[in-house]
């Protein structure tokens, strides 16, 4: 929290002329008792191109500051037109009225002022070299532009906090170390649970242990055909024939479905492959 607070700022002497001092009524408030002196300064922009013409044109000490609401009245000296080009004269520039304290900046309050002549003639055709005597000026006090900054004062609990907080502790570790941690145990567990369950070679011989038991399965299968065909020979010949017929074709599904439960494994474990590699990848 600022100790000094600016609650007013009144341009006295507005419009006026070009070579007539300024003028401001200055109204602040002081919570605590301060050590040293406030100083106010005023400077005029001179270029809107470069600060190489800013001119500083008064400043002022006001101290010892009372706890309270404070008034006064800050007087400066018009700009020296000699520090300013010709052709920034006329025109639009800009006052910047500061205050600081211990040589800390803790207020700024900035106007914009239009200068130009006092007849219509004139401003519709400007003389090469400006009439000074004609120039009058006018402070946009209805519109200023207030900055205010975080000091230390004469304590130091008043210095506002460091940015970024100062972090000993985190400094002392490398972020590698325990930043996401965590996180990567739970990713390499869950990448070795993947590619065990993917490509276990127990897991494999029992894939094809099963995928064989289906041989079996099909062959007795085939056996109680053969034994019922056998029955119906008796009743019939051309039944038999049929009977022989179907046999041999379901003797072809047998093995295709033989070769099926062998390659099964094979198959199984070539699409495992790229899919540990996308896991790894990933």
């Amino acid at each position: 929290m600022s100790v000094v607070s600016l609650l007013g700022v009144n341009v006295l002497n507005n419009p006026a002329k070009f070579g007539d001092s300024y003028q401001f009524e200055i109204t602040f408030e002081c919570l605590e008792s301060l050590q040293k002196d406030l100083e106010w300064k005023l400077t005029y922009v001179g270029s809107a191109t470069s600060d190489e013409h800013d001119q500083e044109l008064d400043s002022l000490l006001v101290g010892p500051i009372p706890v309270g609401v404070n008034k006064f009245i800050f007087e400066a000296d018009p700009p020296d037109t000699s520090r300013i080009p010709d052709a920034e004269i006329l025109g639009v520039t800009v006052i910047l009225l500061t205050c600081a304290y211990d040589s800390r900046e803790f207020v700024r309050v900035g106007y914009y002022v239009n200068n130009e002549y006092d007849s219509d003639e004139l401003n519709a055709d400007p003389p090469p070299k400006p009439i000074l005597d004609r120039v009058r000026r006018n402070v946009l006090a209805e519109k200023p532009r207030v900055t205010r900054f975080a000091i230390k004062w004469d304590s130091d609990a008043s210095a506002p906090a460091e940015y970024p907080p100062d972090q000993p502790e985190a400094d002392l570790t490398a972020d590698g170390e325990e930043y996401g941690a965590e996180e990567a145990e739970e990713e390499e567990e869950e990448l070795a649970e993947g590619v065990e369950a993917v490509v276990d070679p127990d897991a494999m011989v029992d894939d094809t242990a099963m995928a064989g038991a289906e041989v079996p399965l099909v062959a007795n299968e085939e056996d109680e055909d053969a034994g019922s065909e056998d029955l119906e020979a008796e009743s019939s010949g051309s039944e038999d024939e049929e009977l022989e017929e179907e046999e041999e074709a379901e003797g072809d599904g047998d093995e295709a479905m033989e070769m099926d439960g062998v390659e099964k494994p094979n198959g199984t474990n070539g699409a495992a492959v790229p899919h540990a590699d996308a896991i790894m990848a990933h």
